[in-house]
């Protein structure tokens, strides 16, 4: 039986459901906040200059989802990143060895994503703030467009816990209710822009002292167009959870100076120019591991990496384990 399903939220967990729907032959729509799909797998893209300043590359471990990426390496969207990686504690470089390969999107973090949305039927900039449930169909209220002219047999919600449970209050109280017990943690990034190169031994660093977490020299990745442009070199440094859930209401311009001062502790310069992020919403601090949620009788879901693990990969199985359970169920 075709259904009509919705999805909210058009990162890597609300796109690998909605593939996986629409290959079974459901009319999927995707609601999107944003400007474009991709979620946290983000990139910023400006004049001369882009960096990926959400999620920095994603690992496979799973066979559906080995899979997948290699369905985006034959399409070239995707290819492992051979970056030096090190680590420090602030006095000591270390190598860091990697028991996967680190995959980067080419030309650009969020490829991968908008290859699986080229034949979604995407609703961008709406951000729903009321659903109703009338009747066996769901109603969407976007705060840009009011409300929906369509209603629909199944909602999938694909989006952070705490946006999920502001909107499952009234309607799945035990949704509701998981949503509210994770807890997600806010990430400062900044993208740091360079005339000249830095001349420094790694591409890729965790940091674990400091405000740091990560820093990485987005130059460095496949792909990534450099020739011609005023900007030489981009890198992108990333703070640490506690110290991002700290300074979350600083100015941006605090957090720049705090973070490049941090960077040129362990090795970095002073940038050209920098621009700062404020994700609200970056990563779980203790994900679930239960792949989705399905209430059967409302025709209503979840699925995001806060309920499969954290990362890319969790996110990209929690929608295709939903999709793969309505449709066995006969959604």
């Amino acid at each position: 039986m075709t259904k009509t399903i919705a999805i909210i939220g058009a990162g890597m967990s609300g796109l690998a459901c909605a593939q996986q729907l629409m290959q079974a032959g459901h009319h999927v729509t995707l609601f999107e906040k944003s400007r474009g799909p991709s979620g946290r797998v983000s990139t910023r893209v400006s004049d001369g200059w882009q960096c990926d300043h959400g999620a920095q590359y994603f690992t496979a471990s799973h066979p559906l989802f080995l899979a997948q990426v290699q369905a985006w390496e034959a399409l070239g969207v995707a290819t492992p990143w051979q970056g030096r990686i090190f680590e420090t504690d602030g006095t000591q470089l270390r190598a860091k060895q990697a028991e996967k390969k680190r995959y980067v999107g080419v030309p650009k973090n969020t490829a991968p994503a908008r290859q699986l949305a080229e034949s979604c039927h995407l609703q961008l900039e709406h951000t729903i703030d009321q659903l109703q449930y009338v009747q066996g169909q769901w109603q969407l209220h976007s705060k840009e467009q009011g409300a929906y002219a369509h209603t629909f047999d199944c909602l999938v919600l694909a989006i952070p816990s705490v946006q999920a449970h502001v909107l499952l209050a009234e309607h799945q109280a035990t949704f509701a209710l998981l949503a509210h017990q994770v807890k997600m943690r806010g990430c400062w990034t900044v993208m740091a822009r360079y005339d000249n190169p830095l001349q420094v031994p790694f591409d890729g660093l965790f940091v674990n002292q400091g405000p740091l977490s990560w820093v990485a020299r987005d130059s460095s990745k496949p792909g990534r167009i450099t020739a011609g442009q005023a900007v030489k070199e981009v890198w992108v440094l990333q703070a640490q959870a506690q110290w991002s859930e700290a300074h979350i209401e600083d100015a941006p311009e605090t957090v720049i100076a705090q973070m490049v001062q941090a960077f040129e502790d362990i090795g970095g310069q002073a940038p050209t120019a920098a621009t700062a992020h404020r994700w609200r919403y970056a990563d779980t601090e203790q994900p679930l591991q239960q792949q989705y949620a399905w209430d059967a009788e409302l025709q209503l879901g979840m699925c995001g990496d806060w309920l499969n693990g954290g990362k890319v990969e969790g996110a990209w199985l929690s929608g295709t384990f939903l999709a793969q359970h309505m449709i066995s169920h006969n959604t």
